[in-house]
């Protein structure tokens, strides 16, 4: 049987070059499927799906098979961020508490190769590490430190999934500090390039400048 294999926006997903490419020669009804995959979706709405597609070629009939999320965009919608930094080591995106990890630990686990939830943890740290999340206002890494000293292991036992309010109120205060120290030195690092760039232009033009002088040298001592 013919499979097909899509990452499409949950509950949202559109008709498109590469759908019609694999859908159409196989003569099924692109509406209908679009329509099937957007209901099947429809709780990750916002997020990558993962789906594939497994069709009877004699009766056209299809099997839809929908993976959870990964973590990145488990983590994305459950911090309230479009995208991790790029700049991990330097710049922050958001700043989560060990009770969100938990809650999309909880989700992804049945789809992780982890014994048990504290390992699951862990590879959520992981990710919030490439993305550039801190936890607890903390990097990632230290958290995955403590986490194998047995700090969250309370927090982990329980599966506690929300934070309360005075936490989260610290975390937000604390990161707008972050954010603000980030937005300063990034400034500055653009004002410091901007000058070295007009320095180097100054540069440039003071040699040129020169140029006809020495020629003019030249000819005089001839």
């Amino acid at each position: 049987m013919p499979t097909i294999k899509l990452l499409v926006e949950g509950g949202g997903m559109s008709p498109g070059p590469a759908l019609s490419q694999q859908i159409g020669p196989l003569g099924l009804n692109m509406g209908k499927i679009i329509s099937q995959i957007n209901e099947a979706t429809k709780d990750f709405k916002g997020l990558k799906v993962p789906v594939e597609l497994i069709v009877d070629a004699g009766t056209k009939e299809i099997e839809i098979n929908i993976s959870s999320p990964s973590v990145s965009e488990l983590l994305k919608k459950e911090i309230g961020i479009a995208k991790g930094s790029g700049l991990q080591k330097k710049e922050f995106v958001a700043n989560a508490s060990i009770e969100q990890i938990i809650a999309v630990s909880k989700q992804k686990f049945p789809n992780l190769l982890c014994r048990d939830l504290k390992s699951a943890v862990k590879t959520v740290v992981g990710t919030c590490v490439s993305l550039g999340i801190l936890i607890e206002s903390k990097p990632a890494k230290e958290i995955e430190e403590e986490i194998n000293s047995g700090k969250y292991n309370k927090e982990i036992k329980e599966e506690r999934t929300e934070a309360s309010q005075e936490k989260k109120t610290e975390l937000e205060t604390y990161f707008s500090s972050i954010k603000g120290k980030q937005e300063a030195l990034k400034k500055a690092e653009e004002a410091a390039k901007a000058a070295e760039e007009e320095s180097k232009a100054a540069a440039t033009t003071t040699e040129k400048e020169e140029e006809p002088e020495k020629e003019n040298d030249t000819k005089e001592k001839k």
